[in-house]
C-alpha cells in the first residue's frame, strides 16, 4: 500500500527544490540557480521570495568562486533581505543557520570596503542545505 509523505512523517518538497539543493550541496552553483529559477518562474505563492533568495545565494557563491567579488557582495545583501522574513525555518531549511553559514563563507567579501576585495572561496566554509524533516 502506498503511503504519502505526510503519513510517513516526511515532508513532501517540490522536486525542483530538492534537485537545486542537490546541485547546491555539490557546489554546482550555476546549475542550482538554473533549477531553482525554473521552479521560481512558475511559482506564485508565499515561498516566492524564499526561492529567489536561494537563487541569489547560489549566484553569489558562483560569482565568488569565479572571482567576481563585486557581484558576490551585491547579492549577499539581497539574500538577507529576501531570506530573513522566513526565519527561523522555512520549507525544512534552517534559515537562521543557513544565513550564518552564508555570512561566514562570504565574510571577507561582505566586510570588505575595498573596491575590488581580494578573497578566496574557502571550501570548508561553503554552506550546505540539509532539510528537516528530510525529504521522502
Amino acid at each position: 500500500m502506498h503511503m504519502d509523505a505526510a503519513e510517513a512523517g516526511q515532508a513532501a518538497y517540490d522536486p525542483l527544490y530538492l534537485e537545486g539543493i542537490e546541485k547546491f550541496n555539490a557546489c554546482d552553483y550555476f546549475e542550482a540557480h538554473e533549477v531553482w529559477e525554473e521552479l521560481w518562474t512558475d511559482y506564485r505563492g508565499p515561498s516566492r521570495k524564499f526561492y529567489q533568495a536561494l537563487i541569489q545565494a547560489a549566484v553569489a557563491l558562483y560569482h565568488f568562486g569565479n572571482g567576481n567579488l563585486r557581484g558576490a557582495r551585491k547579492l549577499h545583501a539581497s539574500v538577507h533581505g529576501y531570506l530573513e522574513p522566513y526565519a527561523p525555518t522555512h520549507l525544512g531549511l534552517d534559515v537562521t543557520g543557513f544565513l550564518r553559514a552564508f555570512d561566514a563563507c562570504l565574510a571577507e567579501v561582505a566586510g570588505s570596503s575595498a573596491e575590488l576585495p581580494q578573497a578566496e572561496l574557502d571550501p570548508d566554509l561553503l554552506p550546505e542545505i540539509h532539510l528537516d524533516p528530510p525529504p521522502a
